[in-house]
């Protein structure tokens, strides 16, 4: 966890993600990236110079099956306010519209059912989990997909809900979160949705891993290119 957490406050840094006084919300869906997050950076907030809070949310879509008693552990162990969100997400997208391709309407309702509850909780910024491997496969599918090079961005305002995304992991590779999380026994909840595995994510992934069987480096250079034009916000000054 301790390279993890370096990482962190190395990324927050660059892209001057946490300001003094800042109520940081993680995002916690129960899986690895999520729960490193809100891990390293409840760490992070212990010695970060500039003083900021932690809060867990988790947004609860109903799926069955799905027990968040261990991530309401962890934030007590922590030290963390713990905010479950209830939704019924799951059967609006499964069972009423039996959507073929959900995860985009999912997508966009998860977002505006966070998005409500962090206005409602008066909590201007949040974390989310996404790490290095993640900007690399965002950034191939829009290049495949979308015919376009684009990935989300360190920093983004959103300025209808006044609500600013920070990914304070992307220094992180998805290698170093699996061994955080064996190293440390977090506690990752599995997440039963029946579209998972099967999305152009996925696709995204094989290939990518496909690729660096062949290009070792491919990872690092793509990394360091989307760190330089001509992605917009990427940019780190030497």
């Amino acid at each position: 966890m301790r390279q993890i957490v370096s990482q962190m406050r190395r990324c927050v840094e660059d892209y001057k993600m946490i300001a003094p006084g800042d109520r940081v919300a993680v995002g916690v869906s129960g899986g690895k990236d999520s729960v490193v997050t809100l891990a390293a950076l409840a760490k992070l907030r212990e010695f970060y110079p500039k003083p900021f809070t932690v809060e867990c949310v988790t947004l609860d879509m109903g799926t069955p099956g799905m027990d968040f008693a261990p991530i309401r552990a962890l934030c007590e162990e922590l030290d963390v306010p713990f905010h479950l969100i209830p939704s019924q997400i799951h059967e609006v997208i499964f069972e009423h519209r039996k959507e073929k391709n959900p995860c985009s309407l999912c997508a966009k309702m998860r977002r505006g059912a966070i998005h409500n509850a962090l206005q409602e909780l008066g909590i201007t910024k949040i974390a989310l989990g996404h790490h290095r491997d993640d900007a690399i496969e965002t950034f191939f599918m829009s290049l495949i997909f979308e015919g376009r090079l684009n990935c989300f961005q360190p920093v983004t305002y959103l300025d209808r809900t006044g609500i600013t995304q920070i990914r304070p992991l992307l220094y992180s590779t998805e290698g170093q979160v699996r061994s955080a999380v064996a190293r440390n026994a977090l506690p990752v909840v599995k997440n039963p949705c029946p579209a998972d595995g099967y999305t152009k994510r996925q696709e995204a992934k094989e290939l990518v891993a496909e690729l660096s069987q062949c290009y070792p480096k491919l990872k690092e250079y793509v990394f360091s290119a989307m760190q330089r034009l001509p992605l917009p916000e990427w940019g780190v000054a030497e």
